[in-house]
């Protein structure tokens, strides 16, 4: 147990975090959203600081980040909790385990330099903080992000977007990367699916860009919920806002937690997913969670050469000469191409 980072004091024992968008008011003995946060006699503690529940290493595209370090491998860790209650959540059993099992903390006792050195051991270029929303195990991926970049391991979050901004400020010195959702391009969704707002992770995203962390997006398509043209459009056209340069990743859902009566996403939704992000000047756009379709592969935006080629979530092939298109020279956006 370790005191929380970004909260206030308030009368009567009262805090109110600030770590993420819910801005909580947490009475004595009460937690937040995210069920890890606990006011205890006015101080207010994050009771997973390193309480790993999962570690594994991963290729950086299943994060998804491909313009970033493609083909290296990640060190992925996680706590349990979350402050989203996504009706499709794919790690359900980790997010939502305080709310299910009455509050109890599960987890391995790992320390940040330890987190370190196992990466370091496996040859990880980057540490993934990920599975869950790495906001609510701020504390320790902060402290565990300092000790990577003293030994040249990069950083990235795996996030649904809804830290605050003061969150976001303080991370982003010792963050390489962040993969944020964008679940859909309506409140109606965030309220009913998520328990949240859009606004807010629009924000984050902005404030990333201008904090010079490289920004990849995902929207996982659910038929029947965000899988409408113009809600895809609209998608589309914020992420050329931000940058044109920005990845969009479109990935298919498949039947999970509480939405298993809901069909999986057809490679027809996909295409039109990427053709849309494509016609509104999106430089990458990539189809996810379907194997072989030929849409995770990177295209020069200058020429359409196929540059980067996968199989799924492996590097098949990488063709980029000094991070530029082998057959025009055009430099390919993102970090380590």
């Amino acid at each position: 147990m370790k005191e929380s980072m970004l909260y206030e004091k308030r009368d009567e024992n009262k805090v109110r975090c600030h770590l993420c968008s819910h801005h909580c008011s947490i009475h004595p003995g009460k937690r937040g959203i995210c069920g890890v946060r606990e006011n205890r006699d006015g101080t207010l503690y994050t009771l997973v600081y390193g309480r790993i529940v999962a570690e594994h290493i991963d290729p950086i595209e299943k994060k998804p980040l491909f313009n970033f370090l493609p083909g290296s491998k990640a060190y992925s860790i996680s706590t349990v909790g979350c402050n989203f209650r996504c009706k499709h959540c794919q790690n359900s059993d980790i997010s939502q385990y305080p709310h299910a099992h009455g509050g109890r903390i599960i987890g391995e006792d790992r320390t940040p330099a330890q987190i370190v050195r196992s990466a370091k051991s496996a040859g990880c270029a980057s540490i993934a903080y990920t599975y869950t929303e790495p906001t609510i195990f701020f504390e320790f991926a902060h402290d565990t992000s300092i000790i990577a970049h003293q030994e040249g391991i990069q950083n990235v979050f795996v996030s649904n977007g809804y830290m605050s901004a003061e969150a976001a400020r303080k991370i982003a010195p010792h963050l390489d990367a962040i993969n944020v959702d964008v679940k859909a391009f309506t409140n109606k969704f965030y309220k009913e699916v998520c328990g949240a707002r859009l606004e807010p992770v629009l924000d984050t995203i902005r404030l990333m860009r201008e904090l010079g962390v490289w920004v990849e997006i995902t929207t996982l398509i659910i038929p029947g919920w965000n899988d409408g043209e113009e809600e895809l459009r609209e998608i589309a056209r914020f992420i050329k806002s931000v940058g044109r340069e920005v990845p969009w990743h479109v990935t298919a859902f498949y039947p999970s937690y509480k939405m298993m009566d809901h069909p999986p996403t057809s490679v027809a939704t996909l295409r039109l997913a990427r053709d849309i992000g494509i016609s509104e000047g999106l430089r990458y756009v990539y189809e996810g969670n379907v194997r072989n379709s030929g849409g995770e592969n990177t295209h020069c935006h200058g020429c359409g050469a196929a540059v980067v080629e996968r199989s799924g979530l492996w590097l098949v092939r990488n063709r980029l000469k000094d991070g530029k298109c082998p057959e025009c020279g055009e430099k390919i956006d993102g970090v380590g191409m």
